[in-house]
């Protein structure tokens, strides 16, 4: 088409919404899911500026600027949550991002495909499992004459209700994370080998290169946008911790290292009904996890031009 003759874009759009007027439609639930459930709310934000009181409303309370974030930054519980919620996000990062990656690549090493469907639906199983029921098979396993210690005394060690331990806490909750997700997770690097071509695997053979190298070579390289994206995402996560599972399984013995920025929210904002206090710091969570997304997606974009947007 010619310069001067080019379609405005509510022509263009229009003609496209008739092409594909069934995609569009299937497209409404998920649009209105997030209008719904994800931008409304966010009117709700402005709570945390405010000494929000129930009966005058969001918009009738008293406008007190940012004073429950400077009570926050100024309080004992700042830096303990802080340093909580970095660790265990780190953690997370560490040993809960790559599990499901090496878990894809030896299910599509095995030769076996009766073996290979087994150890899915074993490494699936979990994720499917009530969370309350998790958090409680977790402190049955953990508890003084527990499966997990009765396994240990006979080993040496002695008989301790772990979850009482705070040095322990993080990396019981850092296993009970992997066993329950790794499977799960699995499934989306699964789908991307299955597109690398299996040509290259033939080509590889012939040149003589092993298993190791062919996963280091072609496998890990296949996969490496989808590991990008991921990352990116989680990145954009990070401090995040879920609350649900740090609530079932703490207790003030172990808040020293268990205690994170969802979980002080939950209890300041429900239990003690601190409602613009603990909106205040939800929204700095927010704000941190929204800096770290775009930093991430920014270098990965540099790195390996592998981006979000």
């Amino acid at each position: 088409m010619r310069k001067g003759t080019e379609a405005t874009f509510p022509t263009r759009f229009r003609r496209d919404f008739l092409l594909n007027k069934y995609l569009y439609l299937m497209m409404v639930p998920v649009v209105a899911y997030y209008l719904i459930f994800h931008y409304a709310p966010m009117y709700g934000a402005l709570i945390a500026f405010k000494e929000y009181t129930p009966n005058k409303g969001i918009l009738g309370s008293e406008w007190v600027g940012f004073q429950h974030f400077q009570e926050f930054f100024s309080s004992y519980y700042f830096w303990r949550i802080l340093k909580n919620t970095v660790i265990i996000s780190l953690y997370s990062l560490c040993f809960e991002f790559p599990a499901p990656i090496i878990l894809a690549i030896m299910i599509n090493e095995l030769a076996n495909k009766k073996f290979q469907r087994f150890v899915q639906t074993v490494t699936y199983m979990p994720y499917f499992i009530s969370l309350i029921v998790i958090a409680g098979m977790v402190k049955d396993f953990t508890n003084s004459g527990g499966l997990i210690n009765n396994l240990l005394t006979h080993v040496g060690f002695n008989d301790t209700a772990m979850l009482q331990k705070p040095e322990m806490f993080r990396s019981i909750y850092i296993l009970s994370e992997i066993w329950q997700k790794i499977g799960w997770e699995s499934i989306i690097y699964l789908a991307a080998l299955m597109s690398i071509d299996q040509e290259q695997y033939e080509a590889s053979k012939i040149d003589g290169a092993n298993r190791w190298k062919q996963i280091w070579h072609i496998t890990l390289p296949g996969i490496l946008p989808t590991i990008a994206i991921m990352f990116i995402l989680r990145m954009g996560n990070l401090l995040n911790v879920g609350f649900e599972k740090i609530i079932l399984l703490y207790n003030p013995s172990t808040y020293d290292t268990a205690d994170v920025i969802s979980s002080f929210v939950y209890r300041k904002g429900l239990l003690e009904f601190g409602w613009s206090y603990s909106s205040a710091v939800g929204l700095f969570n927010s704000v941190i996890n929204l800096a770290l997304l775009v930093t991430a997606n920014k270098i990965s974009k540099r790195v390996s031009e592998n981006s979000l947007w």
